[in-house]
């Protein structure tokens, strides 16, 4: 394989994926939300959210199955990218053992967190998968599962996340040597930690838009960064890495944190949730330098292979470099405008 052929299927990967990666896709694939109170013993009142963009949103339905009954017509609003409905059910025997569906999971992406709030004030957490959009409330109605769900909850978010993929990406592409990526990634994972921490705790309170305009800044920053490190200047995102970091990864746990206030935490188990959350956040962010270290390792080794000199591997790296760096920059680009216009309107 020859190095301009090579050039050329990494440009065709680049146009691909800046394409792929429109605002449709800038935000995660957020879950589905479906909360149960329980009002009374044969009484429940039903929130449902489902995400949407626009005036568009998910087609899926929930259903009950076996002797429940809706008592009133569903009430909806589109506000803050969810649509939400709520109504109110009704089953002479209590939810024990009756199964809810969520018509059209399977033809998504997305999964649903259901939280029920039973009359005793115990909570039960349940999360509902494309594979199996059904679930069956247990007899012996408990809070199990909540940790593990929290945790799948957080490694969806970031790897779903694709601005927030992005900002790691060029965090990966700016830094030079292992200790200072260490350092860098540690300084934005303990940053985006504390604010993730601090809004689900009720102590800050920022609207989500501002924020995810600010989220596209930072990468379009990081970006330009590197391409004045490229020309030879040293600014302070050159010398200290960390900081830019740390900084923006204050405003990054804040939109992790605005996943988290669109499904709620269970109330008996808020620390416990936020921790699973932030460590499915932390896991699944070294599956992704995991995996782009891997594949810059492939394709050094396939360049290797292709007796490619040394010369000319520095080329094809620093040309990669750049091509990447004008797609992202780009597209986050794209994203600042978009987001900061509609702020404004």
């Amino acid at each position: 394989m020859t190095l301009k052929l090579v050039r050329t299927l990494m440009l065709i990967m680049v146009f691909a994926g800046s394409v792929f990666v429109s605002d449709v896709f800038a935000h995660e694939l957020r879950p589905a939300y479906l909360q149960i109170t329980q009002v009374s013993a044969e009484e429940f009142n039903v929130l449902w959210r489902v995400p949407a963009r626009g005036q568009m949103k998910l087609s899926l339905d929930v259903q009950f199955e076996g002797a429940v009954s809706q008592l009133d017509s569903a009430v909806g609003r589109l506000a803050n990218g969810m649509y939400t409905q709520s109504w109110h059910i009704g089953s002479p025997r209590g939810l024990s053992d009756t199964t809810v569906v969520v018509k059209g999971l399977e033809q998504t992406m997305t999964d649903v967190l259901l939280r029920t709030e039973w009359l005793d004030g115990t909570e039960q957490v349940g999360r509902l998968v494309p594979e199996n959009p059904r679930y069956t409330f247990a007899a012996d109605a408990s809070a199990d599962g909540w940790l593990q769900t929290y945790f799948v909850l957080g490694v969806e978010h970031i790897l779903l996340g694709i601005d927030h993929l992005l900002f790691v990406l060029v965090l990966l592409l700016l830094v030079s040597g292992w200790r200072s990526l260490a350092i860098t990634i540690s300084a934005f994972t303990l940053a985006h930690s504390v604010t993730l921490a601090l809004s689900v705790l009720g102590v800050i309170a920022v609207p989500q838009a501002p924020v995810e305009a600010v989220i596209a800044l930072s990468i379009v920053f990081v970006a330009s960064e590197i391409l004045l490190k490229r020309r030879g200047k040293s600014t302070l995102a050159v010398r200290r890495p960390w900081l830019v970091a740390l900084g923006f990864g204050l405003l990054h746990g804040l939109g992790f944190a605005g996943a988290l206030a669109d499904i709620g935490v269970p109330q008996q188990a808020i620390a416990g949730s936020l921790l699973a959350f932030n460590l499915g956040v932390e896991a699944g962010q070294l599956l992704f330098i995991a995996a782009v270290a891997v594949l810059a390792l492939l394709v050094r080794k396939l360049l290797e292979n292709g007796g490619l000199p040394l010369a000319r591997m520095a080329q094809f790296r620093a040309t990669t470099t750049l091509m990447l760096v004008y797609a992202i920059g780009g597209t986050a680009s794209w994203w600042l405008i978009d987001r900061t216009v509609a702020l404004v309107s």
